[in-house]
């Protein structure tokens, strides 16, 4: 028998529930904010849902984006060219009656209409429920948590992860599955939404549906991207029933981006020169951060926005969310695949940057969670496509383009004896998991740590669960390999994470049921994935 959410929720939180929290006025109460009276919205704002995120022990992000028109040319969401106020309110329970917070924000159009709440003085370890409102229109509800003390080790998280959803390519099936497993914690790592314009990315038999607009390459465009994704319902069920910790990965700005180079540098057909795409990641980025539940810290400063930080789930796990893109050196041999690059070694490359890996490893030594759980974009284990023993045949994208960077960040690990370290990964559009070695072209060197990738929501289209990969063979290090689409839902305790990889046999049509196709377990304290029956 599977445990249900809310035994989880109830083991996990723990002490704190409902504990002395001053209860305000009855939700009959939430009124429209003053002067919103005379300058009322025609329609309903928040066609865009809501989400919260980046949860602290007191308190968490609120999101929303008000948007009359979601796919409005100009990326404005219909909205009028000036400020609008949004109250909102945070409660204890799902029908709003017993308020504990609230307050009132202004919407404006310099950033897209959207806003964020930072909020505090919340208790830790217990779940709340939050909305907006504008004038007479009310958005949905969503459930938000708080973090446990800093101290406290709770008896379980709840915890799913996903990535790359490629609109076109399917329906948000999988992000409504998700919803429905209600977990506590919800990790994106990364192609959220993609660049193309329609036509473009083809997959299969055809594309189901179309993305609006062209490519984008700035700010309206982007913005009106993020919208037309935000506009589906079962991706806003997933927004709206945990905090969100999010990263990007390529597809958010271009297609194998690394630093300030493009995809297509100074390619005639694009023009896509390092200016020109200085000032595309920067739109990229200003919208990036209008349509995420992200805090203060993480807005852009023009070109450059730092993502990488650290959430603390109490004594339970350090969550060390990751940015591989805006730092790394540029990709060799093209950015694909290749043979014997001797350069992937070298110990000046870096898929971090300097400050980031000197934050990973600070965080590894100051570090006394049970696990240690990195979320980030590309494959860190070794795929190697060669079977001969004298050549390697692996992804410049991944780590294995960066493989002095990654013995650095094992190593780190290694020497400051983190206790379970735990990789997640996405980007491949297929399940995998690993066991992580320190060196993966010894048979006999031990393993130190863990990796499990999730597949996509939607990208590439219907997979298939009888597809196998060959170089698993002679990759004993890697455990298992599933081409369907999904997501990953985890259990964490202080004794075990379990994970499931939850998956669908159609994404091209909607509403497919979902099923766990594979569950493993890694053992606090013991090294390896262990399949469970």
């Amino acid at each position: 028998m599977e445990t249900s959410r809310r035994t989880l929720l109830t083991a996990g939180l723990g002490a704190g529930i409902g504990a002395g929290l001053a209860v305000a006025a009855p939700a009959a109460s939430f009124a429209a904010p003053g002067g919103a009276r005379g300058a009322a919205l025609i329609g309903d704002p928040f066609t865009l849902g809501v989400a919260s995120g980046d949860p602290w022990p007191d308190g968490f992000v609120l999101w929303t984006r008000l948007a009359l028109d979601p796919l409005a040319e100009d990326g404005l969401g219909g909205m009028p060219n000036r400020p609008v106020q949004v109250s909102w309110e945070v409660a204890e329970d799902e029908g709003m009656s017993k308020v504990v917070k609230r307050g009132v924000e202004h919407a404006r159009i310099e950033s897209a209409h959207s806003v964020h709440v930072e909020l505090h003085g919340l208790k830790p370890g217990r779940e709340y429920w939050y909305r907006f409102r504008s004038g007479r229109h009310v958005s949905p509800v969503g459930r938000a948590l708080t973090t446990p003390a800093w101290g406290e080790t709770p008896a379980a998280l709840a915890m799913a992860f996903a990535s790359c959803s490629q609109y076109e390519h399917g329906f948000f099936t999988a992000y409504k599955r998700l919803a429905e497993d209600q977990p506590d914690l919800v990790l994106h790592l990364g192609d959220y939404q993609y660049e193309y314009k329609k036509d473009v990315y083809v997959v299969g038999d055809g594309n189901v549906r179309d993305h609006k607009g062209p490519e984008t390459v700035d700010l309206p465009t982007y913005r009106l991207r993020h919208a037309q994704y935000k506009s589906d319902e079962d991706l806003q069920a997933a927004h709206a029933v945990a905090p969100w910790l999010v990263i990007w990965d390529d597809h958010e700005v271009d297609n194998n981006w690394a630093d300030e180079i493009p995809e297509n540098r100074d390619a005639a057909q694009w023009n896509d020169t390092t200016e020109r795409f200085r000032a595309r990641r920067a739109a990229a980025f200003q919208a990036y951060w209008e349509n995420m539940p992200l805090r203060r810290p993480s807005m852009p400063a023009g070109n450059d926005m730092q993502i990488y930080r650290r959430i603390q789930w109490g004594q339970l796990a350090n969550f060390h969310m990751m940015d591989t893109r805006q730092y790394r050196d540029d990709q060799l041999a093209g950015d694909g695949w290749d043979k014997n690059v001797e350069a992937r070694w070298d110990e000046s490359r870096s898929i971090t940057g300097d400050a980031q890996e000197k934050w990973l490893l600070n965080g590894f030594r100051s570090s006394t969670a049970r696990w240690d759980v990195l979320g980030q974009q590309v494959f860190f284990a070794e795929r190697d496509r060669a079977q001969a023993p004298d050549v390697d045949d692996v992804s410049m994208d991944g780590w294995d383009g960066y493989a002095a960077s990654r013995s650095r960040i094992v190593q780190g690990w290694q020497d400051a004896g983190v206790r379970n370290p735990v990789v997640l990964t996405g980007d491949v559009h297929r399940n995998w998991a690993a066991d992580i070695k320190t060196d993966f072209q010894n048979p006999d060197a031990p393993v130190v740590g863990s990796e499990l990738v999730c597949s996509s929501i939607t990208s590439t289209g219907d997979g298939s669960g009888a597809v196998a990969d060959p170089i698993m063979a002679w990759n004993p290090h890697l455990k298992f390999f599933n081409d369907q689409r999904g997501y990953v839902r985890t259990t964490i305790t202080k004794d075990a994470m379990t994970a499931d990889f939850r998956v669908l046999d159609r994404v091209t049509t909607p509403g497919a049921p979902v099923y766990t196709k594979a569950s493993y377990v890694i053992e606090d304290g013991v090294r390896g994935l262990q399949r469970r029956a």
